[in-house]
């Protein structure tokens, strides 16, 4: 048996946790740069008056006219509270699937297990207690089962956010009650297919014959089907897999025509992704820098450009990408222009023990990639950018992006620990 265990309204919920005097209150979390609506929690939700995904400042006067609490993103707490929920999970099973950063599968059949029912509502209420985050939990026999019975879980009250799929009558009972569209995989163009063919539940599409799926939604549709009808395909996936491509593109927070800044923020981001690049114990072979204007804005003149440049040998040093990385954004810098976002993506990456060198690479570690992991040390044991690469600067401020309502980061962060004790926690300031 599997198990679906999905935290509610989790970038919500987050805040709340943290904010005990916004329980049962609306609470929005906004967009990078504060831009526009993408979490809500079920209250926030509920006013149906405030539509998701529209920028803040359109809706600005709905929000405080309705008491809508709204938090800048805070992803710094948002992935500890994860990493927070996982290590609980992993206390109930050793095989878990972190599926993404609120949702995750959970390998119960491993154990021995008298009644799923029991070790669900366990699990909730042990989530709850060690992160204070609410979740739903789906058990059933295959993953896209288990996926049902958690949307199951959290639709119908009466079940109290869990589901257990552990009869051919309950696996029955769901997929009467869910739609096509609620099946894991089934996107817009195949539930209007299906529609137009008369299968409407998910049992609908569960009772079709085999081979019918087969033909019209190929191998990936039968999998889907074989799950629904208690056949296991999918399996857990408890190793993380390398990453093929490491990058980000960040808007800045304000149009910048200096290129000192722009040159100062694609360092910087640089660095985040070679740190990314040496976590999970790879090299890469190629680097892209893409810069553009604000392609919304009427009033400003366009422009967008991109450019990969081949390394010599495959790296990791931070100093290497960075020098390659400001040689190409000088190539497709222009002046006159006021630009909003620079991004760097590394790709055609390799793990550091599979490198295809030349006869005449040095097989030492370069000079560079030394200091790389000096700097390494150094701030894993000081902190965050206590040391960097000169061309970063110290003008963050002046290119970052906006998070004018960012909450502490209340797990991570020593100076922004909470106090409490008071009527309204409130992050802590300390004196070293």
């Amino acid at each position: 048996m599997i198990g679906l265990v999905d935290c509610n309204s989790f970038y919500a919920s987050c805040e709340q946790v943290f904010r005990p005097d916004l329980t049962n209150k609306p609470v929005v979390v906004l967009s990078n740069n504060d831009g526009c609506i993408i979490a809500a929690n079920k209250e926030a939700k509920a006013l149906t008056d405030i539509p998701m995904f529209q920028p803040i400042f359109k809706i600005r006067k709905l929000l405080d006219e309705n008491n809508v609490t709204y938090f800048s993103s805070n992803y710094t707490l948002y992935s500890d509270m994860s990493r927070r929920v996982m290590d609980t999970l992993m206390t109930f099973s050793p095989r878990v699937e972190e599926y993404s950063i609120d949702e995750s599968f959970v390998d119960l059949g491993c154990l021995k297990i008298d009644d799923y029912n029991v070790i669900a509502h366990n699990i909730k209420n042990t989530v709850h207690k060690n992160t204070g985050i609410p979740v739903g939990v789906g058990i059933a026999k295959t993953k896209s089962l288990s996926k049902l019975a958690n949307k199951y879980a959290k639709k119908i009250q009466l079940n109290n956010n869990v589901f257990v799929v552990d009869s051919e009558k309950k696996r029955q009972h769901l997929l009467r009650n869910l739609q096509v569209k609620d099946i894991w995989g089934i996107g817009k163009k195949h539930t209007i297919r299906l529609q137009n063919n008369g299968i409407h539940t998910a049992l609908d599409f569960a009772n079709m014959p085999v081979a019918w799926v087969r033909k019209e939604m190929t191998v990936i549709g039968e999998r889907l089907w074989r799950e629904l009808n208690n056949i296991p395909c999918l399996e857990l996936e408890t190793e993380a897999s390398a990453k093929k491509g490491i990058g980000t593109a960040k808007s800045f927070g304000y149009k910048l025509t200096d290129y000192s800044l722009i040159e100062e923020a694609c360092s910087y981001y640089v660095a985040e992704v070679a740190d990314l690049l040496r976590q999970q114990k790879s090299l890469a072979s190629q680097i892209e820098v893409s810069l553009q204007t604000n392609q919304h804005s009427s009033i400003d003149k366009q422009y967008r450009n991109k450019i990969y440049m081949n390394l010599d040998t495959p790296t990791d040093s931070t100093l290497k990408l960075t020098k390659e990385a400001l040689k190409g954004l000088r190539q497709i810098y222009k002046n006159g222009y006021r630009y909003k976002k620079v991004g760097v993506n590394l790709t055609q990456l390799v793990h550091q023990n599979e490198v295809q060198t030349n006869l005449f690479a040095n097989p030492h570690k370069s000079e560079s990639e030394c200091i790389t992991r000096v700097i390494d040390n150094l701030n894993s044991k000081f902190g965050k950018n206590k040391i960097k690469v000169a061309t970063v600067g110290n003008r963050t401020k002046e290119w970052a992006l906006i998070k004018e309502h960012r909450s502490p980061r209340y797990t991570t962060q020593w100076g922004e620990l909470m106090t409490v004790g008071s009527s309204l926690c409130k992050p802590n300031k300390l004196v070293f």
